[in-house]
């Protein structure tokens, strides 16, 4: 079983009735690329989430509790 960490970032645009709206997440290669990715978002997003998740994906199993790397701005509670 071999495991890969997987970098994510995830921004939030605002919604109606003032909650976060998902957009698309974003892959990244490294945990330095995910920071960068998520800084250059806060100036233009309502929110933005990175974070980590090791796991085999094969199996198609990864951590149940994603290390969150940076956040920043309005997020849904499950960020908080």
């Amino acid at each position: 079983m071999a495991r890969e960490t997987i970098y994510v970032v995830q921004a939030f645009s605002a919604g109606r009735g003032g909650h976060a709206k998902a957009e698309p997440p974003i892959a990244c290669k490294t945990e330095a690329s995910a920071l960068r990715t998520a800084e250059r978002l806060v100036s233009s997003k309502a929110g933005v989430v990175a974070f980590s998740s090791s796991g085999d994906p094969d199996m198609g199993d990864y951590d149940d509790e994603p290390k969150v790397l940076f956040r920043h701005g309005a997020l849904p509670p499950a960020f908080d």
